[in-house]
């Protein structure tokens, strides 16, 4: 007789959730987490309150921010965060319908593995359901010209109906933005290129967020170093120095013997010699606007404020590098390699009071292929979220003038995938047939959220919306300000169609990803000995 004798693989206190146990609580992890930002859909949309563990506040209806914010703890929730983070770095918005879209997705599958239906046919019927989908999308969309104003204006509006801090100023904010990204916008063998960086944000707190406005230049959150320097310079001549207007000290520790007050003298005008040599050499080449990114010494600033020549000290790398564009400048790494040739030019360089601070606004750049958006707003989360906003209108206009084509908004590309989905399923004969028909279900989810938000009966506006889809008003979607369905191209609320894409691919793989899943290995949680240890460890590194 062979006796059996225990084989322990895992180490003890390793928990382990095998075959539907572990689909079960993967697929609640993230449907929890669906539900949690579900209610944030649309121009309707709830905001949500996140208090960190220090006690810092953010209100948002941003997608990709509150999933950021939250701290999540459960693996599966943290692959549905990973889908939002993709969907924002991406395409820069649609994160809340990525997440609604994947937890709808997680939800309809549940419903088929209760009929007993493999997870593997189940994710078949949705990758064919993905491309059918985005084959859809394809077929709808309307190729725009990518220079045409109102078109993207629509599309920055869209955008911004629904973030709630900003209602009122959709128009105002949404004519910024397209004229931010025009003005960057560059023709590269015929198709045009936005790069987002070009954009910069500036934020101050303060007035309204009427007051927001479009620099076609760049504003330096930095003020003029000396108080004899000009606060105002017409037709100004940019030097952008890397390099410090400073005696540099020497690398190894030497020592000067002084013996007198002469030879103290004489080392101090040395110094002034030198520091009045670098600003000779600047102001040799015609410069007078000087933006150094590390320090300027006092001696260096006096004798820069005798020529008339203003500066600002420890600019930030990526504001000089805006400077450099916006202004046709050239970096410059030492002071003795600075000519003429290297200046950029600003009609105007002015010191102005923005709030409480000081800041410096660069206008009027020749060619500015690089602009700043200046926000304001009455207290600091307003004018965060603001910026949120605005950049979420940036990415959608990018994308817009990237790849100009466009879907109707309002829920109603979603309606025509599901409309189309249901025909298509049956061209299957297989158990697949269902997975497709449960992925038409879970497009559906997106309309009725907006429903749902808006105050609405959701089973009224879906009866009436696929009706609507079935006559062939494709563009049908939910009007959320009047309750009814309408024509959303006659709207004008608009959406890039890669945005709708990059949501579809994101929360399918994401959904199929979790579905794969059928066994959780959790390693033991160390024991609070060990912590104590480890702890004891670390006040002693100290």
């Amino acid at each position: 007789m062979v006796q059996s004798i225990p084989v322990l693989v895992l180490k003890e206190g390793t928990t382990r959730t095998t075959g539907r146990d572990a689909q079960r609580a993967n697929i609640m992890a993230a449907i929890t987490l669906a539900e949690t930002i579900r209610s944030s859909l649309g121009p309707k949309g709830m905001d949500k309150m996140l208090v960190s563990s220090f006690g810092d506040v953010t209100i948002s209806n941003d997608g990709a921010t509150i999933v950021k914010e939250m701290d999540v703890q459960h693996p599966a929730a943290k692959m549905m965060v990973e889908v939002a983070k993709a969907q924002d770095s991406e395409v820069g918005d649609g994160t809340t319908t990525a997440i609604v879209l994947a937890g709808a997705l997680l939800k309809k599958a549940d419903e088929l593995l209760e009929q007993e239906i493999h997870p593997t046919i189940i994710v078949e019927g949705y990758k064919k359901a993905m491309e059918k989908a985005l084959s859809i999308i394809d077929d709808s969309a309307i190729t725009i010209d990518p220079k045409d104003k109102q078109k993207l204006k629509e599309i920055a509006i869209t955008s911004l109906s629904g973030k709630s801090v900003v209602a009122g100023h959709y128009e105002r904010l949404a004519e910024l933005v397209v004229d931010a990204a025009l003005s960057v916008a560059e023709d590269i063998n015929g198709k045009y290129k936005v790069d987002l960086d070009n954009i910069k944000l500036e934020k101050k707190k303060g007035e309204s967020i009427d007051e927001t406005q479009l620099i076609h230049g760049v504003v330096l959150d930095k003020e003029i170093v000396h108080p004899g320097m000009p606060k105002r310079i017409e037709d100004a001549k940019i030097a952008i120095l890397d390099c410090p207007l400073e005696i540099e000290k020497t690398e190894i520790s030497a020592k000067i013997n002084i013996t007198s007050p002469e030879q103290m003298k004489s080392f101090l005008d040395e110094e002034a010699a030198m520091l009045r040599e670098m600003v000779d050499k600047i102001a040799a080449t015609g410069a007078n606007f000087v933006v150094v990114q590390k320090g300027i010494d006092d001696i260096a600033q006096h004798y820069l404020a005798k020529k008339g020549i203003s500066a600002v000290r420890r600019a930030k790398r990526s504001d000089i590098e805006l400077l450099a564009k916006a202004s046709g400048a050239r970096i410059v790494t030492t002071v003795e390699d600075l000519t003429s040739a290297d200046l950029g030019y600003a009609k105007l360089v002015e010191e102005r009071r923005v709030g409480k601070d000081r800041m410096v606004f660069i206008e009027g750049c020749k060619n500015p292929k690089a602009v700043t958006i200046l926000i304001r707003g009455g207290s600091d989360r307003f004018v965060d979220e603001a910026e949120r906003s605005l950049h979420d209108a940036k990415c959608v206009v990018r994308n817009a003038i990237q790849n100009p084509q466009i879907v109707a908004g309002g829920g109603s590309s979603e309606m025509e995938i599901a409309i189309k989905l249901r025909e298509y399923a049956r061209s299957f004969s297989g158990r697949e047939q269902l997975a497709i028909l449960k992925f038409a279900e879970a497009v559906e989810e997106i309309p009725i959220s907006l429903a749902e938000n808006s105050g609405l009966d959701p089973v009224d506006v879906l009866v009436e919306l696929r009706a609507a889809h079935t006559r062939g008003e494709k563009n049908a979607g939910i009007n959320v300000f009047t309750g009814k369905v309408m024509d959303m191209a006659k709207e004008g609320v608009f959406e890039p169609a890669n945005v709708k894409k990059q949501a579809i691919k994101s929360a399918t793989e994401a959904a199929i990803a979790l579905l794969k899943i059928d066994d959780i290995i959790a390693a033991a949680a160390p024991k609070k000995e060990e912590k104590e240890k480890k702890g004891s460890e670390f006040e002693g590194l100290e």
